[in-house]
């Protein structure tokens, strides 16, 4: 088996194409788009690159490709721990173990002692973990996999760094009365308000959406906070699918002090245009089918409250608000909730309590490089 780093226009269409031979008999996996991977690996996209570097692999077998992954590293990071991800493999576990031992060798080469993955060089909020629960369709930036990585990764020495969860809830449902009852109060008081965002001020939102998650947020591992270029350029990806009356934000006295963030699915659309491109023919279509109600599932991509307002109803009363809004427009159907880590227990009872079905389960995955040092699983948020 031969390893090739991946340099040439060629070998980065292979790279892309893979899965689709691996994925040929799986009728749940759709594509995703090209330029939503290539852009993870283009400097000049890409603002992690500024403080770190990535690789990317394919392995070939008598001439075929068989195999491929990215390995990563962030210079900044507060742990020695690199990134591996976007890994796919034929089922052959020798093969597999060349491309995680390539992965392994480039991060030590670097100072790490330590591997996560499969992650993303980049945000959490796409293709960050291991499906092992729930293989259907994928929402939109969401890691899809054969089962039988989970196999690959356990057998070469990855231990669970952390669970992360999948819920789905029908817009059909009414809102727990202890959520309506508690929204009722907050929403009786003047100083708080809760409304959906306006297009024609995207850069203000994305500053309320800084501030709350800087705060929310700090309590988290490795934690570093987002400065204003990071939230614009956050909008600035999701704005192409955005609708506006499901992105809601709550504020107290004027201040942002909440947000709920939700997407259309549009892997709904996806899934039927399902050739990784997004040319001209590929706007049109998806335009085309979204206007037609394709698009009938929402997903959460992101839930924070400023911490002195956390337990005080405001989590209920955001929900509550943005609930009465989007039910009555009839346009959704359902919601799948994405992605609540192990270590967040709080969040966990929060989404459960409003009568969701846990769908899938993914893991994140960390192997240590010497082995003889203790293990520890991500800390519990308190």
């Amino acid at each position: 088996m031969e390893l090739i780093e991946v340099r040439s226009p060629r070998e980065k269409r292979l790279f892309l194409e893979l899965p689709v031979s691996l994925y040929r008999n799986d009728p749940h996996w759709i594509r995703p788009l090209d330029q939503d991977i290539g852009q993870v690996f283009d400097p000049k996209r890409n603002k992690h690159f500024r403080h770190g570097e990535a690789v990317r692999w394919l392995l070939r077998r008598e001439g075929k490709v068989i195999g491929r992954v990215a390995a990563f590293v962030h210079k900044r990071s507060a742990e020695a721990v690199g990134g591996m991800g976007f890994f796919e493999c034929v089922n052959d576990e020798r093969a597999a173990f060349q491309l995680f031992d390539a992965c392994r060798d480039w991060l030590a080469q670097r100072g790490m002692e330590a591997m996560e993955g499969p992650v993303n060089f980049g945000e959490k909020d796409r293709w960050w973990g291991l499906l092992v629960d729930g293989f259907f369709k994928p929402v939109y930036g969401m890691n899809y996999h054969l089962p039988y990585y989970r196999d690959f990764f356990e057998r070469y020495g990855f231990r669970t760094y952390y669970e992360q969860y999948y819920y789905l809830y029908k817009l059909s449902r009414q809102m727990p009365e202890k959520y309506l009852r508690r929204s009722e109060r907050i929403a009786r008081d003047p100083n708080y308000s809760a409304r959906h965002i306006d297009k024609k001020q995207l850069e203000k939102y994305a500053e309320d959406f800084r501030l709350v998650y800087n705060k929310a947020w700090a309590g988290h591992a490795g934690f570093r906070p987002m400065g204003k270029p990071q939230a614009l350029q956050l909008i600035s990806l999701v704005k192409p699918i955005m609708d506006e009356n499901i992105i809601w934000f709550a504020y107290y006295r004027g201040e942002p002090i909440a947000f709920f963030i939700m997407l259309p699915e549009v892997n709904q659309i996806f899934g039927r245009i399902n050739n990784g491109k997004s040319g001209l023919v590929e706007k049109l279509r998806f335009a085309w089918l979204r206007r037609r109600g394709a698009c009938r599932k929402m997903f959460g991509l992101v839930f924070g409250v400023a911490p002195e307002f956390q337990g005080k109803g405001v989590e209920g009363y955001i929900i509550t608000a943005a609930a009465k809004h989007i039910q009555p427009m009839n346009r959704y159907d359902e919601l799948e909730m994405t992605w609540i880590g192990d270590f967040n227990p709080r969040m966990i009872h929060l989404v459960e309590s409003l009568g969701t079905e846990k769908v899938r389960t993914a893991i994140t995955y960390r192997k240590l490089f010497d082995e003889s040092k203790p293990f520890e699983r991500a800390p519990v948020i308190r």
